[in-house]
């Protein structure tokens, strides 16, 4: 008798160390992740885990696995591994597709094909497949309302949290969501008492936020815009001027030439604003355009200190005095473009 309880509890102590003794190897700067890419079968996924050694016994993983029936319900996605884990918790949470989240920063971008490979860095969606979507005119104002000039306004950027393989389709209409949920009734009611649409108000965001970093300067920029606006006035925008030259970002000059360039984004030939923003802007740059400063400024430029921050002028005559200090300081620097 003796002995066969000996035997049952050595059998009970097999079955326990296969399915719930900690399987998962320990690592000294924090959880391991398993990634495992949309369409990969299970040889692939036995593969991962040995190559990058997470599991202490991959025989007993692969025994509760496969009578878990495991191999037939791969499911993608980037799973935390917890040390703790025995066979039988991390077989459910990769049989159940219980992935964990990544955090996704936005950051703003100037043109749309820097999108697709800004997600691609961070996250396995797939970026061709976003590339089509973004480019499907008729597609976008069904779904969004909007085109593939203004589809831009769309992404606030930020940190989102998603799941790694999130789909092209999923990812924007996620962005499309935190664009909605930005826009409150109070904003609304704002925008609507500037008389301008949302897409009007990012578009002329998009401009602030190329003028300046500094978030106290950005409410008098806008209102600068905001006064040429009601004045009938072109904006003379010149971060517009760089925009269509692919110029921004790397130009830090605008030149005469730039002004005569043929383009609706030329806010030097075009009163009003240009059909589709120049970058994709920072809340910070929308609110400073819905709660702009109360002046009758129309003319400002970058103070010769290099600070970042704009000296603001109501009459041209003032304007072209700082102006001139500016481009002076400039080619005290040799900066010719």
């Amino acid at each position: 008798m003796a002995i066969f309880l000996l035997l049952l509890a050595a059998a009970g102590y097999a079955v326990w160390r296969v399915a719930y003794q900690p399987n998962v190897t320990a690592f000294a700067e924090g959880p391991a992740y398993l990634y495992i890419r949309t369409g990969t079968g299970y040889a692939a996924v036995l593969d991962s885990l040995q190559k990058h050694q997470l599991l202490r016994e991959p025989g007993t993983f692969r025994r509760v696995a496969e009578y878990h029936d495991y191999p037939a319900h791969v499911q993608p996605g980037r799973y935390r591994l917890d040390p703790a884990m025995g066979n039988i918790e991390l077989v459910k949470l990769l049989l159940f597709g219980r992935q964990d989240t990544v955090r996704f920063e936005l950051k703003p971008f100037h043109y749309l094909d820097r999108l697709p490979r800004q997600v691609s860095r961070q996250l396995e969606t797939d970026s061709f497949k976003l590339e089509l979507l973004l480019g499907e005119n008729a597609g976008l104002q069904a779904r969004y309302r909007l085109d593939t000039c203004t589809i831009r306004t769309m992404f606030i950027p930020g940190q989102y949290r998603l799941l790694w393989n999130t789909s092209a389709p999923a990812l924007l209409d996620t962005m499309a969501a935190r664009y909605r949920r930005f826009w409150t009734p109070e904003r609304q009611a704002r925008a609507d008492s500037l008389k301008m649409t949302r897409t009007q108000v990012s578009v002329l965001a998009s401009i602030v936020q190329r003028e300046t970093a500094q978030p106290t300067d950005k409410p008098l920029i806008a209102a600068v815009y905001l006064n040429r606006l009601r004045n009938g006035q072109p904006l003379q925008a010149d971060p517009t001027l760089l925009w269509p030259l692919h110029g921004l970002g790397t130009r830090k000059r605008v030149l005469n030439v730039d002004k005569k360039v043929d383009s609706p984004y030329n806010t030097y030939r075009h009163k009003g604003l240009p059909p589709g923003p120049i970058t994709t802007p920072l809340p910070g740059s929308l609110l400073a355009v819905l709660k702009p400063a109360h002046n009758k400024n129309l003319f400002f430029c970058a103070r010769p200190d290099g600070s970042g921050f704009s000296d603001f002028a109501e009459t041209y005559a003032q304007h072209k005095r700082n102006a001139r200090r500016y481009q002076h300081r400039l080619d005290s620097l040799g900066i010719k473009k």
